[in-house]
């Protein structure tokens, strides 16, 4: 009876402890919601632009459809969306203009590992590893999800530019997009975003 009641003990603190550091994960995922998209900001001087948070939230509509349309796995598509600008949430984002390339991949894979670490092992293994695989876009999915990215920033220069901002700040977005986009279905969907803006 004593070691029924010493085990539930130990049952519960241990469910205790995974519920406290699967809150810290689940705060930084919450804080993308604040993390303003830095470049609407430098470039278009947007007062109050999409968060982090938003254009994660478009860019997975984006992957579920496109993922499923071109039969690519859409769950890891999906998880890979979730992830790719998770480290933000810490680090706050940078532009191209801010910090270089190199510097960044290196700040977001430290930040990354520390907001990681609150996962259960098994999930944050994989995690990890589909992270890797976005930054490495050596598979069919990191390659479609990058290109989904630029789609998203496409479609969100158009909104802006409906919503009256100037089109020559803003062809520097559909020019940088349109050079990353290389798949013929979304080359396509850009060249729709393009002509409708």
């Amino acid at each position: 009876m004593l070691f029924e009641i010493q085990n539930k003990k130990i049952q519960y603190l241990v469910i205790k402890f995974i519920f406290m550091t699967l809150l810290d994960f689940f705060e930084y995922a919450a804080n993308l919601k604040k993390v303003k998209r830095q470049g609407w900001i430098d470039k278009i001087q947007i007062k109050n632009p999409e968060s982090v948070a938003d254009h994660s939230y478009s860019m997975a509509i984006i992957a579920m459809i496109i993922s499923d349309m071109k039969n690519c796995d859409s769950e890891k598509c999906l998880k890979m969306v979730l992830l790719h600008d998770l480290a933000e949430s810490k680090i706050g984002d940078y532009t191209p203009e801010q910090i270089s390339k190199e510097e960044k991949i290196k700040l977001e894979n430290k930040t990354i590992l520390e907001i990681i670490e609150n996962l259960p092992k098994d999930i944050g293994v994989r995690y990890l590893d589909i992270w890797k695989e976005y930054q490495e876009q050596k598979t069919t999915e990191s390659v479609l999800v990058h290109q989904m990215d630029r789609i998203e920033m496409a479609l969100q220069a158009k909104i802006y530019h409906q919503d009256g901002y100037s089109q020559e700040k803003l062809d520097t977005f559909f020019e940088s997009a349109g050079n990353e986009i290389f798949d013929s279905d979304l080359k396509e969907l850009f060249t729709q975003i393009y002509r409708k803006k």
